[in-house]
């Protein structure tokens, strides 16, 4: 899981990116892209180490990339075309908008207007995708004129690609267009930037903590607030006197875990429980991942040996306070190979290879 930070100049992007993972200040340089690995936050873990004491805790983690913005003399755009290959590998994508006021940070064309950014931003993408898009439909229209043993399926790419082409040039994005499954598989290799769920931070100032945001972005899979600059300075602290400092702002829990959360979750994942005296974990699934799936993705023997999936819902757990007392309750359950994993399930393998 990648997820990519852009914004304009001077909007708090590499602030906020500073506030995600941690990253002291010097260690970004200011023309290159940064990458780093943040754990994503799965408090339900806390209670499987009360209960299981194991002696491994593992949770699952997700990449943030931090693009450089746009250089001198390019005020209109965001640097999004210099970093296309990175972009396009990324799976979601965060939007920073700068909603704060300051005399000594230079404002984006003279003046704080995340409306305006946000729409420039969205037409940067959608450009960027009508060039690869329209690239593609051509290629295909010549590869047509020649025989060839895969003109039906370059046939079906060139309809797809054609109303993809006619969204973008009537500024929709591909994410509002394209279907789930087969098309969606087809675009895959593309990484169209506009296909690729979005969620929009608003960096305010000290004085707006706590306020919602200014408004709610279209399309985008969250909007959130969050003042990058204090979220940051909290993050380069001790831990042991961020609660204080955290407590004199009125801030009851770090900005970062609600991003790292929302990116989640737009990515449509949810998470499978492990637990044992070995080791607690959280695995991430595609919503909609089965048993058997999802042994595979723990390690592909459990799968090719697949029994049963013995399964007990989190809350079911927590209600009955220890395992032994949720079968004696009922709650635990032998699952098949097509059963659905749920976010929280906590699941044991049965399998025999």
């Amino acid at each position: 899981m990648r997820v990519a930070i852009v914004g304009f100049a001077f909007s708090g992007k590499t602030t906020l990116f500073r506030a995600i993972t941690g990253v002291p200040r010097d260690h970004i340089k200011p023309a290159e892209e940064t990458l780093a690995a943040v754990h994503i936050p799965e408090p339900r873990l806390d209670f499987l180490e009360k209960v299981y004491d194991p002696k491994k805790r593992t949770e699952a983690t997700m990449d943030f990339v931090d693009l450089p913005g746009s250089g001198a003399g390019d005020v209109e755009k965001a640097g999004l075309e210099k970093h296309l290959p990175t972009l396009r590998m990324a799976d979601a994508l965060v939007l920073v908008l700068r909603a704060f006021p300051s005399e000594s940070v230079p404002a984006h064309l003279g003046g704080v207007d995340p409306e305006r950014d946000l729409r420039m931003l969205h037409d940067e993408m959608l450009l960027a995708d009508l060039m690869i898009c329209s690239g593609r439909v051509d290629k295909l229209h010549k590869a047509l004129t020649k025989p060839s043993k895969e003109h039906d399926q370059q046939k079906h790419e060139l309809v797809l690609l054609q109303r993809c082409q006619a969204a973008l040039e009537h500024e929709k994005p591909l994410s509002t267009v394209v279907q789930p499954g087969p098309e969606e598989k087809t675009l895959r290799s593309f990484g169209f930037l506009t296909q690729k769920p979005f969620m929009v931070v608003f960096n305010v100032g000290e004085q707006q903590l706590g306020a919602p945001p200014p408004f709610v972005a279209p399309h985008a899979a969250g909007t959130l607030a969050a003042c990058a600059a204090l979220e940051a300075d909290l993050m380069a602290m001790d831990p042991q006197d961020r609660p204080a400092f955290m407590a004199d702002y009125g801030i009851a829990a770090l900005a970062r875990n609600r991003i790292i959360r929302a990116c989640f979750d737009a990515l449509g994942l949810v998470f499978m429980l492990t637990a044992g005296a070995e080791e607690v974990r959280a695995w991430p699934l595609t919503k909609g991942m089965t048993a058997v799936e999802a042994a595979a993705r723990v390690h592909t023997d459990l799968a090719r040996g697949f029994i049963k999936a013995e399964t007990i819902a989190f809350n079911d757990l927590l209600a009955a306070g220890s395992l032994r007392d949720a079968k004696a309750g009922g709650k635990v359950r032998l699952e098949p190979k097509g059963y659905v994993v749920q976010d929280g399930d906590i699941i044991t393998i049965k399998f025999n290879v």
